[in-house]
């Protein structure tokens, strides 16, 4: 009842313009009393308090407000429910479970070294970048019997050791900033966006210091964002010459069109096989290939050689660096070339410059561009024309 008294001034006419904490304390008095409502102490006991009012109005006011009030009703039942809730959830543990970021590889182990030696339980690494810079330091003792010259030199020595920590500081902050401890997960965010958008993440890669990581990411999702709707743009204009005017019928038409492509594929198998047609062993690994491609199994890389000399094993691409960076087809490429991933994309950068800067290439210009085995230079330039990109000169 005191609480009542003192959570207002009671000439502020309590009953036209009423308070939480004037609710609150009502329900504290309701929770006091045992009486029946249409007891008279209830009813004397609020107006004695509130003064300003008479027992009649208490009891009409309460009966509007509390008792005849569906929102008033529904308010404190959800309270009863969150207060049940709460009170089953008090006493649960809360479950916890090793996370993997950043990862915490075991001491020694090719991850740990990926990682540049990354102690995650320290949040530190165990070589630091410029690890010998203290020991300028070690035989540096100031003295009172020092030259101004010797003491200025000792100076500007801690300074320059200040200066080279300010940068390993500054390389541990790139590094936090943009999340480059788990270089797994970077290399899986890289993965995500179309082969278009990463050739521009990898040229604007190195800008990202500048900008910084989440204006760099913003960037980077922009032009993803960019690509896409262009991507749904022709889409939709090529329904619209095709004369399609309805989503219905774009399905239909997406269907047919993949059947004539397998169709076209197919028409072309004869061309194919014609040159294997002497050497069985070949014909019979091109049958086999094709008969998992028509099972939709995708079929094991196979060096098909028209020749009786045993041929090479495809290259094991698993860990080579660069690899992630491939399509299937690249990938199938370099294991049949036996080609590591980042020689070929050396390669291909230099053929799509050079095709840029001429405006077509011609495979004489591409052996004279890279030096390695000419079957080799020519199977890596008939896979870059057929896929686009470059074109004949």
């Amino acid at each position: 009842i005191s609480e009542l008294r003192t959570c207002g001034n009671p000439k502020l006419g309590i009953f036209d313009q009423i308070c939480d904490q004037c609710f609150c304390c009502l329900l504290k008095l309701l929770k006091y009393t045992a009486n029946d409502i249409s007891g008279c102490f209830f009813r004397q006991d609020v107006a004695y308090q509130m003064r300003t009012k008479t027992k009649e109005e208490c009891e009409g006011h309460y009966m509007k407000n509390f008792i005849n009030n569906p929102l008033f009703s529904s308010t404190l039942l959800n309270l009863r429910q969150m207060e049940d809730h709460l009170s089953r959830t008090a006493d649960t543990a809360i479950p916890f479970k090793p996370t993997d970021d950043p990862p915490r590889p075991s001491f020694d182990s090719q991850l740990s070294r990926d990682m540049a030696g990354y102690m995650p339980a320290r949040a530190d690494f165990m070589e630091e970048f410029d690890n010998y810079a203290e020991w300028d330091l070690k035989d540096i003792d100031f003295v009172d019997d020092d030259s101004d010259i010797l003491h200025a030199l000792k100076v500007a020595v801690v300074d320059i050791y200040h200066s080279r920590l300010k940068e390993r500081q500054r390389r541990k902050k790139i590094i936090r900033d943009h999340g480059l401890i788990n270089l797994r997960k970077f290399q899986i965010l890289e993965r995500r966006y179309p082969k278009e958008v990463q050739d521009l993440y990898d040229v604007m890669r190195r800008f990202a210091r500048v900008v910084g990581p989440i204006e760099h990411d913003k960037f980077i999702e922009s032009h993803t964002l960019e690509f896409e709707l262009r991507r749904e743009i022709r889409r939709l204009q090529e329904y619209r010459r095709e004369g399609i005017q309805s989503f219905c019928g774009a399905k239909v038409y997406e269907r047919v069109k993949r059947m004539r492509e397998d169709e076209r594929r197919k028409r072309n198998m004869l061309c194919d096989i014609l040159q294997y047609i002497h050497d069985s062993r070949a014909c019979q690994q091109w049958l086999h290939k094709q008969a998992a491609i028509d099972a939709g199994i995708t079929p094991v890389v196979t060096t098909i050689t028209t020749s009786g000399r045993r041929s090479a094993p495809p290259l094991n691409l698993t860990g080579l660096p660069g690899t992630e960076k491939l399509n299937e087809r690249e990938k199938e490429l370099c294991q049949v070339v036996r080609l590591v991933p980042g020689a070929y994309l050396e390669y291909k950068q230099a053929l799509l410059n050079e095709c840029r800067r001429q405006g077509g290439l011609r495979l004489a210009q591409a052996r004279s561009l890279i030096k390695i085995d000419v079957n080799k230079t020519r199977k890596i330039y008939d896979f870059l024309i057929k896929e686009g990109y470059i074109n004949k000169a």
